[in-house]
Order: C-alpha cells, then sequence, then structure tokens
C-alpha cells in the first residue's frame, strides 16, 4: 500500500476514537471533513472480530455478533459496511434497535451473541454517526478500543491499495464466507421489558398491570419510539398524544436530547395537552431518558437522580448512588440527610460514573446506581446498563403502584429543593496541547482560592477544583474542570439565591483576565 507512513494510516483511525465509542463524521458538510466511512468500518469492523475471537477463545466463524443501529440517514450505509467486516463471522442484522437492547442481546437466553456492535452517534448532528461495541461484560473500555483501532489501521497498511487519504473513500479487507441473517432483536428486547414490567408491578391482571396510566412518549424522532408501541401499550397503557415516534435521522422536530431545553419543552408540551399522568423522552439510541410529571415539571438531571434515588433507597436502604462531578448540593443532602443514601460525587462521563459503580460492588460495597446528569443511568440489577427506557421504566413501575395507594409519583420528592440559580460557562482553550494548559489552569486556580478566605475548595473531590460558598454575600458553589475531549474549560456554577451566580462570577474574572488563552 503507497502511503506517506503508517502513522498517517493510524491517524484516521485515532481521529474517531471518541472515549470508548467512535464517532465521526459520515457525511461531509461545509464545516466538517468526512472522517468516518465505509471502508474505515469495516477495518474496525474486522478488528472488532478478531479482538472477540482472542478474547472469547474461539475461531472467529464460530462468533455470533449482532449489529443494530439508530435513525441516522447514514445508518444503513454504515450497517452494510460493518457487516462487510464482520463476514468471517456469524454476524446478524437486528436492524433499527436501540443501545441498550444491543448490551441486552449478548445477554438474554434468546439472542446470546458474543459481541454486538450499535451503529449510533447519539445525540449529535445528523452527518455524524459512530459505533458502540458490546461483549457479555458490558461496553469495551477506551483501551480495548485503542487496541482494536490500532488493529484497523494495521488491516489497512496490509490490504488498502490507496494512500491514507483516499482510504477514507476506498479500501478493502477480503471478504469472508459467511452471509448476515436478520435477527429480530427489538421483540426480544420487548419481550424482556415487558416481563420485567409485570414482575416488579404484580398486578391483580398481571399481564396488563399499566391499566389506568396515561403516558406519552416523545422519541424525537430517534429509535426508541417502540417503547410506547411495543411495550406500554400492549401492557394497558394509554399512550395517546405521543409524539414523534416515527424515526427520521434528520431530527426534523428537535434533537433527541433529554438534556436539550427545546427537547424536554417538547415533551412538556405533549405531556401537558394530552392530560397525561406521565411524559418519557429519550435520546435518539435510547442509552439516555428523563420523564415529565403530569403538571409539566420537567424530571431531569438533579430532579430525575433524586427520583430514582427514592425508588433505590426503598430497594437497598443505605446504598451507594454515583453521580457525575456536577450535581447540586441540594440533591447531596436530599440523598443523604432525607433518603440515607451514601452518595459519592464522582467524574464527568457516563463510563467513569458506571465503571465506579462496578468498582464499589465488586470491593464489597453495596451501590444498586451509577448515574451522570445527563441521564445515563445504571442499575445494579439490569447489569449496569444505561438504559433509559430501563429508567423509565422503574419509574412507571413505581407510579402504578402508587396508583393502588391513591398517591401521585410526585410526592416522592416533595421535599428535594432546588438551587436558585445554576449556570455554566464553557471557555475555549486556545493553544494546541490544551490538556497541559488546562491542567495547568487548575492548578493556578488552586492557588488563586488559597490567596482568598471566601473561596473554600472541597474535599474530597475527583473532578477538576470544586469551591464552596458561604459568605453575607453568596451561598453557592462552582466547579472548573477540563472537557473529557474538547479543549474547553467548563466552569458549573449554582446559588441559593438570586444574584449569587453573578457574584460568583465576579470573583473569578480576574483569574480568568489573567488566562489569555481562555476565551
Amino acid at each position: 500500500m503507497e502511503m506517506t507512513g503508517a502513522m498517517e494510516t493510524k491517524k484516521l483511525f485515532t481521529t474517531v476514537q471518541n472515549g470508548n465509542d467512535v464517532r465521526g463524521a459520515a457525511i461531509a458538510t461545509e464545516t466538517e471533513k468526512l472522517t468516518l466511512s465505509g471502508p474505515l468500518v469495516t477495518f474496525i469492523a474486522r478488528a472488532f472480530a478478531g479482538f472477540l475471537a482472542e478474547k472469547c477463545g474461539k475461531d472467529p466463524a464460530e462468533l455470533r455478533i449482532g449489529v443494530g443501529h439508530d435513525s441516522r440517514v447514514t445508518a444503513e450505509q454504515i450497517k452494510q459496511a460493518c457487516l462487510t467486516g464482520l463476514s468471517i463471522a456469524r454476524a446478524y442484522d437486528c436492524g433499527l434497535i436501540t443501545t441498550p437492547a444491543m448490551f441486552q442481546s449478548t445477554l438474554l437466553p434468546k439472542s446470546d451473541f458474543d459481541g454486538a456492535v450499535m451503529i449510533t452517534a447519539s445525540h449529535l448532528p445528523f452527518n455524524r454517526n459512530g459505533m458502540k461495541f458490546f461483549t457479555k461484560d458490558g461496553a469495551l473500555s477506551k483501551a480495548e478500543l485503542t487496541g482494536i483501532l490500532d488493529a484497523a489501521a494495521s488491516l489497512a497498511d496490509q490490504f488498502a491499495e490507496e494512500d491514507s487519504e483516499t482510504l477514507l473513500t476506498t479500501g478493502s479487507l477480503p471478504l469472508g464466507t459467511i452471509a448476515p441473517e436478520p435477527f429480530d432483536m427489538r421483540a426480544v428486547y420487548c419481550a424482556h421489558m415487558k416481563d420485567v414490567i409485570c414482575r416488579e408491578v404484580n398486578a391483580e391482571d398481571y399481564e396488563r398491570p399499566l391499566t389506568g396510566l396515561h403516558i406519552v412518549e416523545d422519541a424525537g424522532n430517534g429509535a426508541a419510539g417502540f417503547f410506547a408501541t411495543d411495550i406500554l401499550e400492549p401492557l394497558g397503557a394509554d399512550i395517546s398524544g405521543s409524539v414523534y415516534l416515527d424515526p427520521d435521522g434528520t431530527f426534523p422536530n428537535h434533537v433527541p436530547n433529554p438534556e436539550n431545553a427545546a427537547a424536554m419543552e417538547a415533551a412538556r408540551k405533549a405531556t401537558l395537552d394530552a392530560r397525561a399522568d406521565l411524559g418519557v423522552i429519550f435520546d435518539c439510541d435510547g442509552d439516555r431518558g428523563a420523564v415529565v410529571f403530569s403538571d409539566g415539571t420537567e424530571v431531569n438531571r438533579n430532579t430525575l437522580i433524586a427520583l430514582l434515588g427514592v425508588i433505590v433507597a426503598e430497594q437497598a436502604p443505605g446504598s451507594v448512588i454515583v453521580t457525575d462531578s456536577v450535581t447540586s448540593d441540594e440533591l447531596a443532602v436530599f440523598l443523604t440527610e432525607e433518603l440515607g443514601l451514601k452518595h459519592l460525587r464522582f467524574k464527568r462521563g457516563y463510563k467513569n460514573v458506571i465503571d465506579k459503580g462496578i468498582e464499589l460492588n465488586n470491593a464489597g460495597e453495596v451501590c444498586e446506581l451509577a448515574i451522570e446528569t445527563s441521564g445515563h443511568g445504571a442499575f445494579k440489577e439490569n447489569h449496569f446498563s444505561d438504559d433509559g427506557a430501563y429508567i423509565a421504566t422503574k419509574i412507571i413501575c413505581r407510579m402504578a403502584k402508587l396508583m393502588k395507594e391513591g398517591r401521585k409519583i410526585e410526592s416522592l420528592i416533595e421535599k428535594l429543593e432546588q438551587p436558585a440559580e445554576a449556570a455554566e460557562m464553557r471557555l475555549n482553550i486556545t493553544v494546541p496541547d490544551f490538556k497541559l494548559y488546562g491542567q495547568q489552569v487548575l492548578e493556578d486556580f488552586k492557588e488563586f482560592c488559597d490567596s482568598d478566605s471566601r473561596f473554600h475548595v472541597v474535599s474530597p473531590n475527583y473532578e477538576g477544583v470544586r469551591v464552596a460558598f458561604d459568605d453575607d454575600q453568596v451561598k453557592g458553589w462552582l466547579l472548573i474542570r477540563l472537557s473529557l475531549h474538547d479543549p474547553v474549560i467548563p466552569i458549573n456554577l449554582e446559588s441559593k439565591e438570586i444574584g449569587g451566580v453573578e457574584i460568583m462570577k465576579d470573583r473569578i474574572q480576574p483569574f480568568l483576565d489573567a488566562h489569555e488563552c481562555l476565551k
């Protein structure tokens, strides 16, 4: 293969690594060049098959690997490239499905795949796509994916016939001999979820435990619209008023993202318009979720964690709940003082949060829930799979039980207090080595805090620098940290009183002014 060097080929593959996922531009735009093409996907899929064969101790031809996708416009193209790469194994085309269902495909007896690939870029713009990988142990680690991408780059060096730049549009592996087979993973997953709900509610009408509940779904034209039609409705729920259930990768109505204000407002409106008991909303590939109460209250971020915390406290008193670093002080008080749980405020990144929960359990500390404010929530009882549908299911099951008692779900978190103000600043780092510079910013900020008695550095703290304020002017906190993947310094601020956020911003402005590479 003629090229300027193996390093250039490797760069094509390392560029699409985003933590433990593959993500890139599958369609070039005026502002974004193509980074994730069919040929690259084929090489990556073949490398995953090699990784899985070694992990399972099987010949590649004995492997059973499922491939699913969300509603993105490039889904079919990327899927076919993936299946080509997996043609040395028994590959199964699972069609339109959610990411959590593909993880479950490695665990449920009716599928029992050795591994699975989900083609998705979550809530990112329509031109992006990506790949998530699963074994029976869960999602791959960042290190495991790095090894797979290295192997894919080596395969490209060995078999592609063009230079590294042309490899984005051409280049092919020798085909295997095993044709893919269709597999109805959605039916398997839905049967599993319906069984979970029936067992959890244990209603007198066992097969229709949701009778009497009116639940609307906003799927945002992503892959999770079947939650309403194939799970809730057959169990007796009224799903009238549900919106955007049809998959459409152009996302014509709103971005499918429970953190997005417009998306949450759409779900809120649908809930109120239908006079429903509950609204549910998911991201594009269904691994994140949030809900809306009947009065229009948006239940995401801290409020969602609090609600799930009540359910955890009922099932496993004293359990640890692991969250990311930007959860509020009010949530911490509710979890620990009101519910008697233990709260570990850890790092941003859903994989960081989930891995910490698994680590605690392995060390003998009971942790029933690991959840990020983005809506990634993983229960121990569900194999620590971050599943938006499972989050919604836990809440809906609790609603069904409360309905028998004449109570509403809102009552479970009536003692949760909220900050008066919240804001996020995102400062771009304008130097090439942004990680080194960002770490220096954090060190400098610690020194800045030490020089001002109004700044109280919080310890223990696992990410960035968290500062508490408790004086005559302001009561609140801020967290300054380095973004996991981007050249950005986010600063989250919350105040117990109106006007407090601006006071905290004023206090740190001299520090920001002294760092010219933060814009």
